[in-house]
């Protein structure tokens, strides 16, 4: 099995990966301070929690936007696993062509997401990532990644709003059945949702006219994409692992000599 570990700016999560078939997800916040030690029981103890062998783990992947981490990180796989992870960077195989304007700008964890978009989705693909930032890539239907739009996430935004003004409670993002709310935390909750689903829906309506292609699939992931994807007339599949299986997908393209998956 493929352990495959996604460092964000708020949270580390990681899958275990047979084939494109998730066997175990975890995850933990992301904090530069801890040790390798650290790292690397906390991940023994996920995988003993979810009874999962450490030894039947044959491969590591990692992607990150967090570069202080990997020291820690990377050397906890060498010293409890007795494997060096394979890095997602520039250079490795991914069946992805980046025909932006600066290649190197593109996020580790964005391309792997168009990755595992392109070769399970084909055609066109749209690739919704609600993490601490929202971004929409577009990735066409010859794997060439050529335009990006990117916003504040969904927690940022709500974030501003009660630590911004001196009386506003800090409150859960949740999906509102009606936006006509009769009190203030009902209020900022239908606020939150209603607004950034409107951005949502207005950035895929003005790309889609933009394209100016016939059929393009929509697809979200991240930690609030099921969220905005039910409530999204534009959506069409939310796919909650697809960073872990697009970072199985390019392992498997980088270490055997035909893929297999």
């Amino acid at each position: 099995m493929l352990l495959t570990v996604d460092v964000g700016n708020t949270n580390i999560t990681m899958g275990v990966m047979d084939g494109l078939t998730i066997k175990a997800s975890f995850r933990m916040t992301t904090k530069s301070e801890k040790t390798s030690d650290e790292f690397g029981l906390t991940i023994l103890e996920f995988l003993v929690y979810h009874q999962i062998d450490p030894q039947s783990i044959h491969g590591i992947i990692i992607t990150s936007v967090v570069p202080k981490l990997m020291h820690s990180l990377t050397n906890a796989f060498v010293k409890y696993f007795h494997q060096n992870p394979f890095i997602v960077k520039s250079g490795i195989k991914t069946g992805i062509k980046l025909n932006n304007d600066n290649p190197k700008e593109t996020g580790a964890d964005r391309l792997v997401t168009a990755v595992a978009a392109h070769h399970i989705y084909g055609g066109n693909c749209l690739v919704i990532d609600f993490g601490t930032a929202t971004t929409f890539d577009f990735v066409a239907e010859d794997g060439s990644f050529n335009y990006t739009v990117i916003a504040p996430g969904a927690q940022i935004s709500a974030n501003a709003l009660w630590t911004q003004t001196a009386k506003l409670p800090e409150i859960e993002i949740v999906a509102m059945d009606h936006i006509l709310a009769r009190n203030t935390i009902n209020g900022m909750q239908a606020g939150i949702y209603y607004g950034y689903l409107g951005l949502v829906e207005k950035i895929i309506t003005t790309m889609k006219q933009e394209l100016k292609v016939d059929m393009i699939n929509v697809i979200s992931t991240g930690g609030l994409g099921r969220l905005f994807a039910n409530g999204s007339q534009s959506i069409d599949v939310y796919d909650p692992d697809l960073i872990f299986k697009g970072m199985a997908i390019i392992y498997d393209k980088n270490h055997r000599k035909g893929n297999t998956i």
